[in-house]
């Protein structure tokens, strides 16, 4: 299953050629998975990543300009991996007709406390399986662009 969020562009958010800024699309890609892992998971579990989540490697491939618009744009949100101590999440960036960014998120569940990474608890990782969607990595190379 994919996770689909609507984001808002807003006028801040374009470069001086018209375009979304390529550090925004970071935002957007932030703005998806907030609302996965917080707003969804917390209240599928009360307790869900409430220790705390760390960005461990952004991958960001950017396919087509974005131009700013009033309405909003797709964004999927996917599981592509899943461990015991990180997530992989999957993202695209799209229209019905349009792809502009395929990217990939490395979370790592943190405890705040301690000041160190931690392990997915068994909630937090039966809500993820749910989003689990291998089908990102078995597109042939040429439909990468």
């Amino acid at each position: 299953m994919r996770h689909l969020y609507e984001c808002p562009m807003r006028w801040s958010d374009m470069d001086a050629f018209g375009h979304i800024n390529n550090v925004v699309f970071m935002r957007y890609l932030e703005e998806a998975r907030i609302d996965l892992m917080f707003r969804l998971a917390r209240r599928a579990d009360s307790g869900a990543f409430t220790g705390g989540s760390v960005v461990a490697r952004h991958e960001v491939d950017y396919l087509r300009p974005l131009v700013h618009r009033h309405e909003p744009v797709t964004i999927e949100t996917w599981v592509d991996k899943l461990g015991y101590a990180s997530a992989t999440l999957a993202y695209e960036i799209k229209d019905p007709d349009v792809l502009y960014v395929r990217a990939k998120t490395v979370v790592v569940p943190y405890d705040l406390e301690a000041a160190r990474p931690r392990r997915l608890t068994d909630e937090e990782r039966t809500f993820l399986e749910a989003y689990v969607d291998d089908s990102f990595n078995n597109r042939a190379s040429t439909d990468v662009r």
